[in-house]
């Protein structure tokens, strides 16, 4: 019988949990529709696929040791936070000076595969998620042996949840490209950018207990 790496009533509250965050708007998928929606979706894919990738190597330092680490280096730890604070505001001046189609071009606003990689370890909801995943779901079964131990729990959680990061960025990035055609009339887009940019900085302020 294949084992699931933890109780059903755990797996039951992970997939709530992960739901909950990752389908909610956050910075990857504010930026997933915004990319979708200036340049279109093959070119917001590059974003979409680097979401996951950068995510499971966040979770991975974090089962692995990281989080413990920030935990005792408040200094290394607020430095994340206000480099995230730093980065959603300036995702949201991007957004909010891109009006048309036209201004919206590569050079002034895309974020590819690698970028996109890297901006998971400045990316404050995304370490708030790692961090509590790996405390909540995976270190609880350091020292146990057999099916639930943490590396079974970390075989299990480590795809689901990149999974998850793919399906809700592109979920995003799928609305986003479904409107380019109606937001490039008149002001449309410009409204559209900036109601994102202001979910960008009302998410900061809020993860920044503004």
């Amino acid at each position: 019988m294949l084992s699931l790496g933890m109780p059903l009533s755990e797996l039951s509250a992970l997939l709530v949990f992960a739901t909950a965050m990752a389908f909610t708007p956050g910075p990857n998928t504010t930026l997933a529709a915004a990319l979708a929606a200036n340049h279109g979706l093959a070119h917001a894919m590059r974003f979409v696929l680097a979401v996951p990738v950068g995510w499971g190597l966040l979770l991975l330092a974090c089962s692995w040791g990281l989080g413990a680490v920030l935990q005792a280096q408040p200094l290394l730890k607020g430095a994340i936070q206000w480099g995230g604070l730093g980065y959603m505001l300036w995702l949201a001046w991007k957004l909010w000076s891109a009006s048309t189609l036209t201004q919206a071009d590569p050079a002034r606003f895309s974020v590819g595969f690698g970028k996109g990689v890297a901006l998971q370890f400045i990316n404050i909801k995304a370490w708030m998620n790692a961090l509590l995943i790996s405390a909540g779901w995976v270190a609880v079964g350091a020292g146990v042996e057999g099916p639930y131990s943490d590396r079974a729990r970390l075989a299990l959680v480590l795809p689901l949840m990149m999974f998850y990061g793919l399906a809700s960025n592109f979920t995003y990035a799928l609305v986003g490209a479904s409107l380019r055609t109606w937001l490039a009339q008149g002001r449309r887009l410009q409204v559209f950018n900036r109601v994102l940019a202001l979910v960008l900085v009302a998410t900061a302020a809020w993860m920044g207990g503004l």
